[in-house]
């Protein structure tokens, strides 16, 4: 019988259209394929009836398709949600590092109890439909390394969201900055399939694996797929943990995204079955006590 072991979800999206151009907008390609299904609100009531069966406790809220000019307005709005139903203990939220008012921005968001943590999503790619930045290599721009210096005022963690082929610059970066926390997203964003591209997202697990600040989030592996696949769900988790180990690996579900794809028990029985192989107190860590150590909960 499997052990009943406390969740944190530490990588979900709530939003209301009225707020999230993505949603209430026209329909443009995404790297995540067809979201017609996700299209209108997703609010906190849906989010606990997808996961509390499943033995989800509490979770982190990661910045959805609000604005970026609207972060603290996005930040205020969940923090409120929070208020009202208890859920999420953790906001990571938007901030432009390269933007001449990112101080007083991260002042502001400072303030606002349950902000733990920004993510300016930084991955480039030469397919337009991966790229959320407009250059591959912004993390050696000086004003970017400024910008992003004021975060250490703050004590807040950031989410390293990049491809393998910005290994080294990310190496770099990382190694500027030895007293943030840095969490690297979905797993290292392994979507170059072929034998090369596998071993380049190896070198990219080790490298930032050797940073002590720097953990892995095991969240989103269904992304460039389009489905739940156990075997590379597997394949990626394993990695994961012989490169951070099990005290850096953290579980978070991405959804509603998956959502497009899957149900949230399939989601988590299939990571659960990556994990079985580990003692209870090893499972317990990746599906709960990273995250609440990591993020300060």
């Amino acid at each position: 019988m499997r052990a009943q072991i406390p969740i944190i979800d530490a990588h979900h999206h709530i939003w209301r259209m009225t707020d999230c151009p993505m949603i209430s907008g026209p329909m443009v390609p995404r790297l995540f394929g067809d979201y017609t299904a996700i299209k209108r609100d997703y609010l906190m009531e849906e989010f606990l009836e997808d996961v509390r069966p499943s033995g989800v406790v509490n979770s982190i809220y990661v910045k959805g398709a609000w604005p970026f000019e609207q972060a603290v307005e996005e930040a205020e709005w969940v923090q409120a949600e929070f208020d009202r139903t208890g859920w999420p203990l953790g906001i990571v939220t938007y901030a432009d590092f390269t933007g001449p008012d990112v101080a007083a921005t991260l002042s502001r968001l400072a303030t606002i109890p349950n902000v733990k943590g920004i993510r300016q999503q930084l991955n480039w790619h030469k397919n337009p439909l991966l790229t959320y930045t407009k250059r591959p290599d912004v993390m050696a721009d000086p004003q970017f390394v400024q910008g992003f210096s004021y975060i250490q005022d703050h004590d807040l963690l950031f989410e390293l969201q990049v491809f393998s082929s910005q290994m080294q610059d990310s190496i770099d970066f990382v190694a500027r900055f030895p007293n943030v926390r840095f969490v690297l997203l979905h797993g290292g964003m392994l979507e170059d399939l072929s034998r090369e591209g596998r071993a380049e997202w190896k070198r990219m697990l080790h490298g930032l694996a050797a940073f002590p600040n720097v953990s892995v989030k095991l969240s989103g592996l269904g992304t460039f797929v389009h489905r739940v696949d156990p075997t590379l769900v597997d394949n990626i988790i394993t990695e994961c943990l012989a490169a951070f180990g099990v005290e850096r690996c953290i579980y978070g579900s991405n959804f509603p995204i998956e959502k497009i794809w899957s149900d949230y028990d399939t989601l988590i029985t299939t990571y659960r079955a990556s994990l079985d192989h580990l003692d209870e107190s090893e499972q317990r860590a990746i599906l709960h006590d990273n995250a609440v150590r990591t993020y300060k909960l």
